[in-house]
């Protein structure tokens, strides 16, 4: 496809060595739109400008980098959308920094619903990643889109979820759309592409640097009513993320674990400083003001699951359980971390599990 002669200087101006996102936009509220910026003097930038940005505007731009575009777009799938465009998330706005242009692969309707951030640790535990899964489909299924960084670990769980749920998932990466980073979830990639949505606002061939993934977590948190941490270590990026919601005005939360485990020690500490503490998905829906209808939750239709008649109301423990309903360890362990999230059944003190009328 040939380059629309707008998008083309947007750009062209995005590709201005050293041109950072704060100049772009003065200069865009200066001269009314990108074809004005690269038109003007150099005299005229620099009373917008300092002379260093000036220069960059008048930098030649390699011609392969809109080449690179120009075939990028020709799948239908590709999107660039600019500060100028509807389509534009306006949550995105508020946040710091927002960038002049974003590049989006997908579902791009979704950059304006409703979205909830899902972060935490790479190294996640098994329980950790169910947790994660688990609240992602009940808030998705409420109508939040799940928000997270395609990170291994609890990020591409909580996507995992969200995918699975009515209102899917957005990734925010930090690299170029041209590359999947990590390789390991090229497959989660490639569903969220076509289920939901990845967005970035890093240039297409751009490599994964490791400063380019805290920058995109104002991208994560800005894109959500609030944000969950799941398993987070003292020094866990997500906590950026967190802290970067706290900023925005952003509920966050936070879910509790074991005082023994470093995995914990993050989210503890969130939770110290004024983080709400999350125990199941309805506790954020509560928060947010969003009760989930019968419409709209999952657990309406596992209120009817054979698992949960066999168990009736009285406390259970694991095993017995699994005798009494028949079903395999693995699979009851992932029905009732999905029951707990959604507020159907509640553990007990010494490994047991009781259904809540």
């Amino acid at each position: 496809m040939t380059l629309d002669p707008d998008l083309k200087a947007w750009l062209t101006l995005s590709f201005a060595p050293g041109l950072t996102n704060e100049p772009f936009r003065q200069l865009l509220a200066a001269f009314g739109s990108p074809e004005a910026v690269l038109a003007a003097s150099r005299a005229d930038l620099t009373r917008v400008v300092p002379d260093r940005a000036a220069r960059a505007v008048h930098s030649p731009v390699p011609p392969e980098l809109l080449a690179r575009v120009e075939s990028w777009l020709e799948d239908p799938a590709n999107h660039v959308i600019t500060l100028g465009d509807a389509t534009y998330p306006q949550a995105l706005l508020n946040a710091p920094d927002p960038p002049p242009l974003l590049y989006a692969k997908g579902r791009v309707e979704l950059l304006n619903a409703e979205g909830f951030a899902i972060v935490g640790s790479r190294n996640a535990t098994q329980q950790g990643l169910a947790h994660a899964e688990a609240f992602g489909r009940a808030l998705a299924d409420a109508g939040l889109t799940i928000v997270s960084g395609l990170a291994l670990g609890i990020d591409a769980a909580a996507h995992r979820g969200g995918l699975a749920g009515r209102a899917s998932s957005i990734a925010v990466v930090g690299t170029g759309l041209d590359i999947v980073y990590p390789a390991k979830n090229r497959d989660l990639a490639h569903e969220l592409a076509r289920k939901g949505c990845i967005v970035s606002e890093f240039a297409l061939g751009t490599a994964p640097v490791a400063s380019n993934f805290p920058r995109r977590n104002r991208l994560i948190s800005g894109l959500g009513r609030g944000c969950l941490v799941v398993e987070a270590a003292l020094s866990s990026g997500s906590l950026i993320t967190a802290r970067l919601a706290n900023e925005q005005g952003k509920d966050v939360f936070a879910m509790p674990g074991s005082i023994h485990s470093p995995l914990n020690k993050g989210c503890h500490n969130l939770i110290k400083q004024g983080a709400k503490l999350a125990e199941t998905a309805q506790d954020i829906l509560d928060e947010l003001r969003m009760p989930i209808t019968a419409a709209a939750r999952p657990a309406d239709a596992a209120a009817t699951h054979p698992v949960l008649d066999r168990m009736g109301f009285d406390p259970w423990d694991f095993d017995t359980l699994s005798a009494r309903t028949g079903v395999s360890a693995d699979q009851l362990s992932a029905l009732l971390t999905q029951w707990e999230v959604e507020g159907l059944v509640e553990s007990l003190p010494g490994g047991r599990y009781q259904r809540l009328r």
